[in-house]
């Protein structure tokens, strides 16, 4: 017997959100926004293709571009993404307007978008061809399949986990974000191809430390199918109060950016992939030291 009190509620009801009339519902606001992440996604996935194609052309250009030129627009077209993922979630939440057919629909563009673009940046600019070093050639490509599989494992456990049929502990909360979120990694590693490129402008490289490039890669992609918990952001809305150190952090933030552009970008969003991953550290240290010790 169907229980109404059940967080699937009667299934017979037409408002209730598993009622297949209902789940399967295109709300027209959140699902355009997700469409525009998805083409945002797909156009990513070009740039990559057409750089790879200005590399191995005998002009090294391709449609009168060089491959630095289509990468950028690769990356510009992932944080046009990642601000479209951004609008889709807040305008459902808004209209009260969820149903699960847009958050499949919004996990399959994630993908695209923030799994297959970041990875085929990793593979054709990070990792491989770049850097002149051949071991970073034979590494590449396994490098990027990984980052791909944890952002796909990531989506799919974000799916279950906000899952309203799941019974929850009264202490969790849906202020953090448990792992990376996809937006974030994919945003740091078109963060670094920007520096690269800024880089390269300049005539200068990483030298040693671009060794390091294929270990960061891995951090990221492992963090997103960790436990580590970072600020969500959904609370963020215009009736939303802070203190003044804090306003006054954002504003020297954003001035950063507007002085330094590319190393500012790379600095805050490694900053924010390493506060969530210190305050992890930190509240395990304090968890340990207030267990109890067992007596024996």
């Amino acid at each position: 017997m169907d229980d109404p009190n059940h967080p699937a509620g009667d299934p017979r009801d037409p408002e209730n959100p598993y009622n297949v009339t209902q789940a399967s519902r295109i709300y027209f606001l959140p699902n355009l926004m997700t469409a525009g992440n998805l083409f945002c996604g797909f156009m990513a996935v070009i740039n990559c293709i057409q750089a790879r194609l200005a590399e191995t052309s005998a002009d090294g250009l391709y449609l009168g571009a060089l491959p630095t030129d289509h990468y950028r627009m690769a990356v510009w077209f992932i944080l046009g993404a990642a601000a479209f993922d951004t609008l889709d979630g807040r305008l459902a939440r808004m209209g009260g307007r969820e149903s699960l057919f847009g958050a499949e629909f919004d996990s399959l563009a994630d993908i695209i978008s923030f799994g297959i673009a970041p990875a085929l940046l990793m593979f054709f600019f990070i990792i491989s061809p770049t850097q002149g070093i051949m071991w970073f050639r034979n590494v590449g490509w396994f490098v990027g399949f990984i980052y791909l599989l944890c952002a796909a494992i990531r989506l799919a456990r974000f799916n279950v986990i906000t899952n309203p049929l799941l019974h929850r502990d009264k202490t969790e909360t849906s202020k953090d974000f448990m792992g990376l979120p996809v937006p974030a990694a994919a945003g740091t590693v078109g963060a670094l191809v920007l520096f690269l490129i800024h880089l390269a402008n300049a005539d200068k490289s990483l030298n040693r430390w671009a060794l390091a490039l294929p270990f960061l890669m891995m951090l990221i992609a492992f963090l997103m199918v960790s436990t580590v918990r970072y600020p969500s952001g959904k609370e963020l809305d215009l009736q939303t109060t802070t203190k003044v150190s804090n306003f006054i952090l954002f504003l020297v933030a954003a001035g950063l950016v507007v002085v330094l552009k590319e190393v500012a970008i790379l600095i805050l969003a490694l900053a924010y992939i390493f506060y969530g991953l210190g305050r992890h550290m930190r509240r395990a240290r304090v968890a340990r030291r207030n267990r109890p010790v067992e007596s024996v």
